[in-house]
């Protein structure tokens, strides 16, 4: 029986991509082995969000052509749909597959061994549609995510995304709530609903994203749902009553930030000003008093100056986010923040994301002991020895407690460690 190992750089997106094509491969016949492992084939999935992942993309590549010689090297992803060519010239690699064609990629690797020569199956993202990407499983048997929207149109002056997923296009609705429905038959307690840009589903289309939203959380079987990132410009008051009324949707609100400063966002060419992200903190939790509202931030844009990284400190402390994911800006050949003056050393940036990683920790700590006395539902995903299980709340705070791992159940918050909560399970009467 032949072989496959897959490796995934990047976001929960790719993820989903990675393990609906190796899904394709086993109803081919292929046996799933660890990465580590000798196999026929190596799928790699790559990401050029930052220089990084180009970065960790390439290495993997060259050390699985090294270490494997004369397996087959199938490489995809975001790195793929912008350096196709490159990568189809690497040794080992015999197919290329961008973001689109995903779908085919068995065939499109048996034709590419059928024929001895390196296949470069990339395809232009013009006019591309929505590609259904369906998994069957995932990783825990306790929470799945579902990809319903593709591609972006910002183009925010740091992001070469726009340029590598192409346009954005979205599940049909009623697709949505088959795929919702089918998860929840297999018994998946949580889908995270996730997209390239979320905020942007159902354009074009008589859906909105809250539409999309209620059709998953009324799926048979499923009993949580959890949003990815949103832009904030998205949370208006009927968006908020809206989440506030299904009991069901976690009150998590991942609210992509990525400046404190109004004139960094504005060099960035981000869509909202400060005060406007707060206005949409503000109104969810309005709504839903006890929800946590967490962030992406970059730090080290061209030309932030110390008193604008300043502002992003005080803005973050002042909003009280309740998580902080930190990058230092990374410079993407082909955006106009490549090309601009002022960029910022490499040591200013690194020490700045430090700083601000430690502000992020002391708010997420605040968040957590905010919750301390109070009785949240948890979902157990995995054991802690000693009878415990660890899992989390709707507002993604990690919870350990006397459980069982699939097990959903509400738990009084007794005391924190860190980030960590302990409690114990609260009896329904």
């Amino acid at each position: 029986m032949k072989t496959i190992a897959t490796y995934t750089l990047g976001c929960k997106v790719n993820q989903y991509d990675t393990e609906a094509m190796l899904e394709s491969f086993e109803r081919a016949g292929y046996a799933a082995v660890p990465f580590q492992d000798e196999a026929d084939v190596y799928l790699i999935n790559t990401c050029t969000v930052t220089g990084t992942g180009d970065q960790k993309s390439l290495k993997t590549i060259r050390r699985v052509a090294r270490e494997h010689p004369g397996c087959a090297i199938v490489v995809c992803g975001c790195l793929a749909q912008r350096e196709a060519a490159m990568l189809a010239g690497m040794d080992s690699v015999r197919l290329v597959v961008g973001v689109q064609r995903r779908a085919e990629v068995v065939s499109l690797l048996e034709q590419a061994l059928a024929t001895g020569e390196t296949v470069n199956a990339v395809a232009p993202l013009k006019g591309a549609g929505f590609e259904n990407l369906f998994v069957s499983r995932h990783e825990g048997k306790t929470r799945a995510t579902m990809k319903i929207q593709e591609g972006c149109d910002r183009y925010c002056a740091y992001c070469i995304i726009p340029s590598v997923r192409g346009p954005v296009r979205s599940m049909p609705l009623e697709d949505v709530a088959a795929e919702a429905a089918r998860l929840g038959a297999a018994g998946y307690r949580e889908i995270v609903v996730t997209g390239i840009h979320l905020a942007s589903y159902g354009r074009g289309a008589d859906w909105t994203l809250i539409d999309a939203v209620r059709a998953v959380h009324d799926a048979p079987g499923v009993q949580r749902v959890r949003l990815g990132s949103l832009e904030p410009l998205i949370v208006t008051d009927d968006f908020a009553r809206e989440c506030a009324a299904l009991p069901g949707l976690m009150r998590q609100f991942h609210l992509s930030l990525q400046s404190g400063s109004a004139g960094v966002l504005k060099r960035m060419r981000r869509r909202y000003t400060p005060e406007e992200y707060r206005r949409a903190a503000d109104t969810l939790r309005r709504h839903m008093p006890d929800c946590a509202v967490t962030t992406d931030v970059i730090v080290g844009f061209p030309g932030e100056t110390e008193q604008e990284f300043g502002e992003t400190l005080d803005f973050v402390r002042d909003v009280r986010l309740a998580r902080i994911h930190v990058f230092p800006y990374s410079r993407r050949k082909g955006t106009v923040a490549d090309a601009m003056e002022g960029q910022v050393d490499e040591a200013v940036k690194h020490a700045r994301a430090k700083k601000l990683i430690g502000v992020g920790n002391q708010l997420e700590r605040d968040f957590v002991s905010g919750l301390i006395g109070t009785v949240q539902q948890v979902l157990f995903e995995q054991p802690a020895g000693e009878g415990l299980a660890e899992g989390y709340t709707g507002q993604y705070v990690r919870v350990r407690a006397g459980a069982v791992p699939g097990q959903i159940a509400r738990v009084r918050l007794e005391r924190a460690e860190g980030t960590l909560a302990l409690g114990t399970v609260v009896q329904d009467e």
